[in-house]
């Protein structure tokens, strides 16, 4: 069956095509767009389409936000996509939404080793429910439950729970956006806009000023990837002390999410940002900060982590939940 894919978020919306035979997903077209350039998804749509033509059956997109009786909103984007119209307006007779983060959930089962990268190996063959977490341009989060043959996803905006912070500098931290944001969410702390405000956060607590060379590549492109680009290349301690508690409150809060689900099938770390910073992540403070949880910490441990690297597992996730929901039709 061919499927019109889409992974939808607040930085890129990804389109293709995919042909879903049985264990094998071959793409026939793929075109990505910058997202903040275009007022809708149908814009969007509307070029794919009159590039790559109508030839699929049904389509399936993955969104950057909370979806509900097929109505999802992208949280980072004033974007509001209802699965109805979209069938309408380009008379595709099946259109899925689902939330980005379930699709990614969706896609693990057809990534190969080349794809993935293990943090820690966990216990031999480990079963049960299974976790997802994702930081790019938001915080995504969502799960996998066993039901003793298979896994199934489910959705979850475990990114919006309220920030918990553990140490003197992170109850600071947590003030300094506290009067910055109001109420503060894990997503305001662990994704792209986190890793900047950790940042301005730490410029402020030391009374560092940023410099001019590293103002004018923060203006000029990508901020996050502007600190965390100089961090790993330490030419700034500040933008050091920044990624790296960011990659200690990524930990935790993977730590967190797994926790509440059992997640003794594995942990799968996804998302723009984690095979950009795999070497930060293979440190110690990652698995650290993931396995302290007290009396639990010995559970923590037996859980496998593993980084997703295949940018394109959510845009397979949507096309395989739309196939697999037009073959029930």
């Amino acid at each position: 069956m061919k499927i019109l894919a889409g992974d939808i978020g607040g930085t890129n919306t990804r389109l293709a095509v995919f042909d879903t035979g049985e264990k094998v997903m071959k793409q026939l077209a793929a075109q990505t767009y910058s997202s903040r350039h275009y007022t809708s998804l149908q814009d969007i749509l509307q070029l794919f389409l009159d590039s790559y033509g109508t030839d699929f059956q049904a389509a399936g997109f993955g969104l950057a936000g909370p979806v509900c009786d097929g109505v999802g909103r992208v949280t980072n984007l004033p974007w509001k996509i209802k699965r109805g119209q979209l069938a309408r307006k380009f008379a595709i007779s099946q259109v899925w939404l689902l939330n980005d983060l379930e699709a990614n959930a969706w896609g693990l089962s057809v990534l190969g080793s080349q794809d993935l990268h293990i943090l820690n190996p966990g216990r031999k063959n480990a079963q049960g429910n299974r976790s997802i977490i994702s930081a790019g341009t938001g915080l995504g989060e969502a799960g996998l439950f066993w039901d003793g043959k298979s896994h199934r996803p489910f959705a979850s905006e475990g990114g919006h729970s309220d920030f918990s912070p553990a140490s003197e500098i992170e109850i600071a931290l947590l003030q300094y956006l506290r009067q910055r944001y109001g109420h503060v969410s894990w997503e305001l702390v662990v994704s792209g806009m986190g890793l900047i405000n950790i940042h301005d956060f730490l410029c402020a607590y030391r009374r560092e000023k940023i410099p001019r060379w590293l103002l004018e590549a923060m203006l000029g492109g990508d901020t996050a990837a502007a600190i965390s680009r100089a961090a790993q290349e330490e030419k700034c301690p500040i933008c050091t002390e920044a990624l790296a508690l960011f990659v200690r409150l990524y930990g935790r809060e993977a730590g967190n999410h797994a926790l509440k689900i059992m997640a003794t099938g594995g942990v799968y770390i996804g998302g723009g940002i984690a095979p950009k910073i795999l070497e930060q992540l293979q440190n110690q403070a990652f698995l650290e900060a993931f396995f302290t949880k007290g009396s639990m910490e010995a559970l923590m441990q037996d859980m496998p982590v593993t980084v997703i690297l295949n940018e394109n597992t959510a845009l397979y996730g949507a096309a395989l939940y739309a196939a697999a929901q037009a073959g029930r039709q």
